[in-house]
């Protein structure tokens, strides 16, 4: 068995987004259901369109990251949005947070959660780090144009944050 790593976690969100996942496009039948199926009661109609969180989610425990879809940390909704992942970093001192601007140097396996990418709203896209270039990252996303991708995204205003599982993460509940 592999240890769990963000460097397998990169190599893993890599293979997934070059398969490619879709939900319905080109008059094809959706294949996400192996995202999904980690989320109870959703179905691939109101997946479609609506995935690029759930991806991450579901390359993180192909990596082997054991964590549940709605940890306790999340009060918004569970690891299919966005905003859940911030919660879930923010609330886990295990988790690093990072914003953009305070001198954290990405690396491959990091997820980045983006502002204002496809609407003019915060917590509208993420993806996970797959290549750190000079004034750029290369990312493995779900989502884009309801189809997974490698795209190369500028290190801009539009990085909300880091967030870096630590190598190994087990979640547990926290105690209260």
């Amino acid at each position: 068995m592999k240890k769990t790593t963000r460097k397998h976690l990169a190599d893993i969100a890599k293979v997934n987004a070059q398969l490619p996942l879709h939900g319905f496009v080109k008059c094809e039948a959706s294949n996400l259901y192996r995202m999904i199926r980690h989320f109870p009661g959703w179905t691939l109609e109101e997946a479609d369109g609506l995935w690029c969180a759930a991806f991450v989610y579901h390359c993180c425990i192909e990596a082997g990251f054991e964590i549940p879809i709605r940890p306790a940390e999340c009060q918004t909704c569970h690891l299919a949005g966005c905003i859940a992942w911030e919660e879930f970093a923010l609330g886990d001192e295990r988790i690093g947070y990072h914003k953009i601007g305070d001198g954290f140097v990405p690396e491959a396996g990091d997820i980045v959660l983006f502002d204002r990418v496809f609407e003019n709203c915060e917590h509208d896209h993420i993806g996970i780090v797959i290549e750190v270039r000079e004034n750029s990252i290369l990312t493995a996303e779900g989502n884009v144009g309801n189809i997974s991708t490698i795209i190369e995204r500028p290190i801009d205003e539009h990085i909300r944050a880091f967030i870096r599982l630590p190598d190994g993460y087990r979640y547990f509940e926290p105690n209260t």
